[in-house]
């Protein structure tokens, strides 16, 4: 059945004073003859919504179109899940960063208008998915950060199966002789408390807890994962609604550090090896079993090196202070050496770092040791660069332990054995740890349903891995329900919708399934698709690469961008008018607009902004109907992307630029200049370079002419 469209437009926050409403509401009744349009001063207030609500209920009104702030603003309040919602953004993109009252000001609005009436008019309300709708929650690896996952869990509410491969609990922390302080006055080292966590989990009801086991295989998606495991009683096999990975760290290969002794000298020792020594009460040197005299402790042996680990382990510090503890307390004559580069205790563990400070046993200096070698008398020789003295020096001792770093358990290892097209384990950095959006989204691994938690995720001590696991349970728990109610958990939380796929005109040519950031395709073995829909976030990349556009969303669709598109009003040539299309992505481009606006800056009134989910959703098919409307030119802005990328969808504004690089096709068939189309990527707080960056592309197009194609549309 038909909508019925109602267009309700706000004069508050200076809408009014700034446009012409009357104008606005003619092209609502008579361009695009809509049933229902109404004028009020506030909208958000609930005399507002109630006007909208009466209609709904009094006129048949099925679809909204609210002209006022923009859509991220006010949800809330103008949410009506019965009818198809859609913002028109005149005040923070219209009213607050354009001259009132100009003719130009008031020709964008009116734009803004028509794309969002053709667009209520083109969208469905979407649909949930609701095949998958399983509860339980699967976490993988049972030292601290898991058992403390599979606790929190299960302690609301949720059934867990904890899956370790080793034969008992426990992980690196049972192995353990102390851990750092972690009560006022943080002054002295304690128990681990690993065997309470083990009996927390061991005597919960809700937790199935697989030792000795492993993954054999893992198919389906959030809600629906087939899970088999491998263990003493052969193959079991379950489904879990969510995973949570957390298996952990190994050390780095001390061998590959040759010139810091390890290997050529049984006194030349790794930080995990002392502790073993610690923990069965005997801390002596390895080549003759006699206490040592004096102890080097050498940090960042292999750490943020870039020959070996670039990045920090955080942990390695404090564990060369704890140690050097377990050391005085052995024998008070034992000297202690500390080479370090930085000291890095953070927060309340600076107090500790402080008692071993005032240590007259403990010598600290900072500097870059550059070898350690074996005397004529059996002792090492540590040599270094001290930074403080500015001196090369050299320090006799007994023994050396190596502060070595943390490697993820996901390098180099096959823990998940996910039957994904794109490959069987989770996609990871060059270090190995799981690739996400680590600012936003830190427990997110590119596998929806998924999540990355404790040293698996990023190099952290016990105490940040339980607040991790916690946050990952958090995490399972949000996808497991969201997930029945067939929703997007992340970024476009709440998310109904999900591609619809047309495969009668499918060509099998791999482009969605090979360029989803999240796996959602899998495909048969004629390279048909097969899309696992509650894997799907969302993102609309697949859209914009499908050369055949047979993907949609009933929401989002090539139809629907290409409809708003055309109902832009571009002048004649004669009129001298540039017309700029931007096709913003929504997550850090369309609220830095926003910002733009609410610093009242002011930018080029000549431009139309779509927003879209990602911007590598862009169909190259826009770019033409823009071009062929025409429209003089048009911004592509996404997200940044590189080694430090925050695209909230990984690769979406990589893609997208590779894409539009490939655009010059398009443009030579149109007879039409390259410099028309230019793509650019912008992080949120720089919202203050778009009135410039807009400014300059004005004069590029002023210099290269008016699109040859108006008036011909």
């Amino acid at each position: 059945m038909e909508k019925k469209v109602g267009v309700y437009l706000c004069t508050g926050c200076s809408i009014g004073e700034s446009l012409d409403i009357e104008k606005l509401r003619s092209l609502a009744t008579s361009e695009y003859h809509v049933e229902v349009c109404r004028v009020h001063p506030f909208l958000c207030e609930e005399e507002g919504t109630r006007v909208i609500i009466e209609d709904a209920e009094n006129e048949g009104i099925s679809a909204v179109v609210v002209a006022a702030c923009s859509q991220r603003v006010n949800t809330d309040i103008f949410n009506f899940p019965s009818m198809v919602v859609e913002r028109v953004n005149l005040r923070e993109q219209v009213a607050w960063c354009h001259r009132a009252g100009e003719e130009e000001t008031s020709s964008l609005a009116g734009d803004c208008l028509r794309m969002g009436i053709v667009k209520a008019r083109k969208i469905q309300l979407p649909e949930p998915y609701l095949e998958a709708g399983e509860k339980s929650i699967l976490v993988i690896g049972g030292g601290i950060t898991g058992m403390t996952c599979a606790v929190e869990a299960a302690d609301a509410g949720y059934d867990v199966a904890l899956v370790e491969k080793s034969p008992r609990l426990g992980g690196w922390v049972s192995g353990l002789n102390k851990q750092f302080p972690k009560q006022p006055p943080y002054h002295d080292l304690q128990d681990t408390g690993i065997d309470l966590l083990i009996r927390k989990v061991e005597e919960n009801p809700r937790i199935r807890t697989l030792v000795s086991s492993e993954i054999a295989k893992i198919s389906g998606g959030p809600g629906a994962f087939d899970v088999t495991t491998a263990g003493p009683d052969g193959e079991i096999s379950f489904r879990t609604g969510s995973i949570v990975l957390s298996t952990g760290f190994r050390p780095y290969d001390a061998t590959k550090l040759g010139h810091l002794g390890y290997g050529r000298s049984a006194d030349v020792i790794t930080s995990v090896e002392m502790e073993t020594m610690a923990s069965t009460g005997s801390i002596v040197r390895p080549s003759d079993g006699r206490i040592p005299e004096r102890v080097a402790f050498i940090q960042c042996a292999g750490s943020r090196d870039d020959n070996h680990l670039p990045y920090c382990s955080s942990f390695c510090c404090m564990t060369s202070l704890k140690q050097a503890a377990y050391l005085r307390e052995t024998a008070r004559e034992i000297g202690i050496f500390i080479f370090y580069k930085d000291m890095r205790v953070p927060g309340v563990y600076e107090r500790f770092y402080a008692r071993m400070q005032e240590d007259e046993g403990i010598f600290l200096t900072k500097g870059d040791v550059s070898g350690v070698s074996e005397t004529d008398d059996g002792r090492l020789l540590v040599t270094m660069d001290n930074a403080l003295l500015g001196e090369h020096i050299g320090v006799k001792v007994d023994m050396v332990v190596l502060a070595t770093g943390m490697v993820p358990s996901t390098l180099g290892e096959e823990i998940l054995k996910l039957e994904y097209r794109q490959g069987g384990e989770l996609p990871t950095l060059k270090y190995g740890f799981p690739d996400s959006h680590f600012l936003c989204f830190p427990f997110e691994t590119q596998r929806t349903g998924i999540y990355a938690a404790g040293c698996v995720r990023q190099p952290m001590d016990g105490e940040a891995c339980q607040l991790d696991a916690r946050g990952a349970a958090l995490k399972a728990i949000q996808c497991v329900e969201m997930t029945a109610e067939g929703t997007a958990v992340h970024p476009r939380s709440g998310d109904t919708s999900f591609p619809d796929l047309f495969l009668q005109r499918c060509t099998d040519c791999k482009r969605c399934t090979e360029e989803c950031p999240f796996g959602m395709y899998n495909e048969n073995e004629k390279g048909t698709p097969l899309p696992n829909p509650s894997r799907c976030r969302r993102c609309g990349i697949c859209l914009g690469c499908c050369p055949e556009r047979i993907i949609s969303f009933a929401d989002y669709s090539i139809d629907i961008v290409a409809s708003m598109i055309k109902s832009i009003d571009v002048p004649d040539e004669d009129e001298e008018k540039i017309r700029v299309l931007a096709f913003v992505c929504e997550n850090d481009v369309y609220p830095a607009l926003d910002l733009v606006g609410l610093a009242r800056m002011s930018i080029d009134p000549s431009v139309r902004v779509v927003p879209l989910r990602c911007i590598g959703s862009v169909h190259l098919v826009w770019i033409a109907d823009a071009l062929s409307k025409g429209i003089d030119g048009i911004l592509l802005i996404g997200c940044k992307h590189g080694e430090d990328y925050q695209c909230h969808f990984i690769k979406g504004s990589e893609l997208a630029e590779y894409r539009i690089g490939k655009i010059q096709e398009t443009l030579d068939r149109l007879a039409l200049e390259s410099e028309r189309v230019r793509f650019l990527q912008l992080a949120m707080d720089e919202y203050r370079t778009i009135p410039g960056i807009i400014a300059e592309f004005m004069e590029t197009l002023k210099a290269v002419g008016p699109n040859p194609f108006k008036g011909f549309s």
